[in-house]
């Protein structure tokens, strides 16, 4: 792969002296950019544009042929897309709000500052970014295909929910803002922060690293490094997780645990892009894309105080939320196959087939661990397979298990229990109750009796008998 560039489309600078074009691109350079177009010419800026699509033009005001005001009006006119950054000598007040009038984007008076300069563009690039990214939804939303579906392929789903989410995916890949992945615990969210990072096609790696329960030293450490000597025990430098993630992705995990203190150095390496190993007081600068992941609330983490509202805002320019199992049951016969197909080809034996009432039976089970859960059953299941069809009794005992583990109507999600059902002000009768109980059962078991009558924890006669009477 070719070395990254940033940003994506070219910061186009225009001043015909020398030293000023140098400044601009030093500076810019210093914050991590590295696409730029000189132009000192006036009357090359227009023919330049229409060759080459640009980020955001620099352009000063006092220039020999043609003037920056006239500069400006013809790329308000022709190209009304293009944020147009006024950097100039002319300390006037009057000329800088006709400028802004004019459809300015900013106004910088030389000599630069430095900040002032950098924040300017990076603002210019985000909102050009925003724009691009916009653009793509609108385009998928008449769309059902995927551009890239091989970045899909370890996501195992027919989910039309899931679809959607891909379609999100492709639309911000190219983005160099954070993202945030939310979703329960075993539902995927790492194999969405690998397809982000497929799609990027960047030359860097993909690291990740689960940053609950570390304090804010073995935080720093992990990821920024330490120069040697930093602290007992330092005997020689090394360099963190942020610097191997450099033109990749650096995948933080289980974000809503994350301290206080780390938090602030996270925040840090976002907004300015630059972070300190232990022990150096000299600033490094990071490339790598910032993906974040947890299955706890952030927005209500952050109302509590627990979490930076800055970070959170920060984290949250682009949202994915992953859909729990029970949320999309349509993805549990290829999943099922899927697994039976992967865990038999790792224990090295023929895949089994599966009995017919299968799919039936998990449907009637929430699956609290989502895909993982029903992963590690399915694992169970295969190893203590010997010949023949697939054992149903194993699965019938682990969801009989699970219920009576966590009080038959309860169960418990991240910590949290949730009671299935809720009655109306009106009670219903008894025989009311058994009857809609024994509807929605077989409405989740698709008519299968068997299925059915495990979930409602009786026998497959007894629920015969109930349905003759209620028929």
């Amino acid at each position: 792969m070719t070395p990254s560039v940033y940003p994506y489309l070219p910061v186009l600078m225009v001043d015909d002296e020398l030293q000023a074009l140098n400044s601009f691109e030093m500076a810019l350079w210093s914050a991590g950019m590295n696409n730029f177009i000189r132009c000192q010419d006036s009357r090359d800026v227009i023919s330049t544009i229409s060759r080459q699509d640009v980020e955001v033009v620099l352009l000063d005001l006092m220039m020999p042929y043609l003037s920056g005001e006239e500069i400006l009006a013809m790329l308000r006119s022709d190209y009304p897309g293009v944020p147009v950054i006024i950097v100039t000598g002319a300390n006037d007040v009057d000329i800088a709000v006709e400028c802004m009038k004019a459809g300015a984007f900013d106004y910088i008076v030389k000599p630069i500052e430095k900040s002032r300069l950098i924040a300017s563009v990076k603002r210019a690039i985000e909102i050009g970014e925003l724009q691009r990214e916009n653009r793509r939804l609108k385009s998928r939303v008449f769309s059902a295909e995927l551009e890239q579906p091989e970045a899909f392929v370890e996501i195992v789903t027919c989910s039309e929910a899931m679809r959607s989410i891909f379609q999100y995916i492709e639309a911000i890949a190219g983005s160099i803002q954070p993202v945030t992945i939310t979703g329960e615990t075993g539902v995927g969210k790492e194999l969405v922060a690998k397809a982000l990072h497929k799609l990027r096609k960047r030359a860097g790696n993909f690291i990740p690293v689960n940053v609950a329960g570390l304090d804010d030293n073995v935080f720093s450490d992990t990821l920024f490094g330490h120069r040697r000597g930093a602290f007992t025990g330092a005997d020689q430098t090394r360099s963190g997780l942020v610097e191997q993630a450099a033109e990749g992705t650096l995948f933080l995990d289980e974000i809503g645990d994350l301290s206080f203190q780390s938090q602030v150095k996270l925040l840090r390496l976002l907004q300015e892009g630059e972070y300190f190993p232990l022990g150096s007081d000299v600033a490094k600068r990071s490339d790598a894309r910032i993906v974040v992941a947890t299955n706890q609330d952030l927005e209500k983490l952050q109302d509590s105080g627990k979490f930076r509202k800055d970070l959170y805002y920060r984290l949250c320019i682009h949202h994915i939320h992953i859909p729990s199992l029970r949320d999309r049951k349509e993805d549990l016969p290829v999943l099922v196959d899927h697994y039976l197909d992967k865990v038999s080809e790792e224990l090295g034996k023929k895949k089994p087939v599966p009995p017919k009432e299968l799919i039936s039976l998990l449907r009637t089970y929430d699956f609290p661990g989502n895909v993982r859960e029903l992963q590690a059953v399915i694992t169970n299941a295969v190893s203590a397979h010997k010949s023949g069809m697939l054992s149903l009794d194993v699965f019938k005992t682990y969801i009989q298990e699970q219920r009576s583990s966590h009080g038959g109507a309860h169960r418990e999600r991240d910590g949290v229990v949730h009671t299935a059902i809720a009655f109306p002000d009106q009670l219903p009768t008894l025989k009311q109750m058994e009857e809609q109980l024994i509807a929605e059962a077989m409405k989740r078991a698709n008519g299968n009796q068997a299925a059915a009558a495990l979930s409602l924890g009786i026998t497959r006669q007894a629920l015969n008998r109930r349905l003759k009477i209620t028929r």
